[in-house]
């Protein structure tokens, strides 16, 4: 995937924007979650999240998104092995699975991005240890958000986290910057090493997106040219916010 690499510094007013997306794309995860019954589709959770954006007059940056062919969904909804960019359809949700949403709003000309993942009914030891790995990964990640901090240092806390657990992150698919496009600079992946890449500056705003996977870190398109699933079949997990670096720490933009 290729995007624009040009770094955007964001005002004080921008950000408020950025904000306000962040916190219509929230109520759109909260309501793909709570559509995410036993028996639902995963386009019934797609829907769910799409009347919110409907609701607020807004829209995903995700539909029509250029690649194999325009992406024909406001989500992407991932379950179990899917790891990222599962197109929702007619497949239906079980005991057990789990699901990751990631979803995208574009509100006044900015972009906020952000994913959850979670289990439907009662889940395996493993899912649930995957899970709490993923998202404090990605706690651990926005911890490291500073002025004068660099995105080795951000990189390399998200795969402390991971591997503490005995996990692995990806390797192709990464991070990156985010403001009036989806896709801007920087790439932050999610391993690395500290005091290298980038320096972070007041204002620079990051979609951070741990990737975690059970068994090996190595991924498989699959036929629909999208989804994208761990090689070995094993479980996996995705959590995202859209974070703003500022002078007075890191600042979570998509929180409800």
């Amino acid at each position: 995937m290729s995007w624009d690499r040009q770094i955007t510094i964001k005002t004080a007013r921008e950000l408020e924007i950025m904000r306000a997306a962040g916190r219509i794309n929230a109520e759109a995860l909260a309501a793909a979650r709570n559509a995410a019954q036993i028996g639902a589709t995963t386009a019934d959770v797609n829907a769910a999240a799409e009347e919110i954006l409907n609701k607020h007059g807004v829209h995903s940056p995700f539909k029509n998104y250029p690649g194999p062919y325009p992406y024909p969904a406001s989500t992407c909804i991932s379950l179990n092995e899917e790891l990222v960019h599962g197109i929702p359809g007619n497949r239906k949700l079980r005991e057990g699975d789990i699901v990751s949403v990631d979803c995208g709003t574009v509100y006044e000309g900015w972009v906020a991005d952000s994913a959850i993942t979670f289990g439907v009914g009662s889940i395996s030891e493993e899912a649930r240890k995957l899970l709490e790995a993923t998202e404090r990964s990605l706690q651990a990640g926005i911890e490291k958000m500073v002025p004068g901090h660099r995105v080795g240092d951000v990189s390399a806390a998200i795969q402390t986290c991971a591997e503490s657990y005995g996990f692995q992150v990806v390797r192709e698919y990464t991070g990156h910057g985010v403001g009036r496009m989806m896709h801007e600079g920087p790439q932050v992946p999610n391993y690395g090493t500290p005091g290298r890449g980038l320096l972070l500056r007041n204002g620079m705003t990051i979609a951070l997106e741990p990737m975690v996977l059970v068994g090996t870190y190595r991924t498989r398109v699959m036929p629909d040219q999208w989804t994208v699933c761990s090689l070995d079949g094993s479980l996996t997990a995705h959590f995202e916010h859209s974070v703003a670096v500022t002078d007075n720490g890191p600042v979570i933009l998509t929180l409800p």
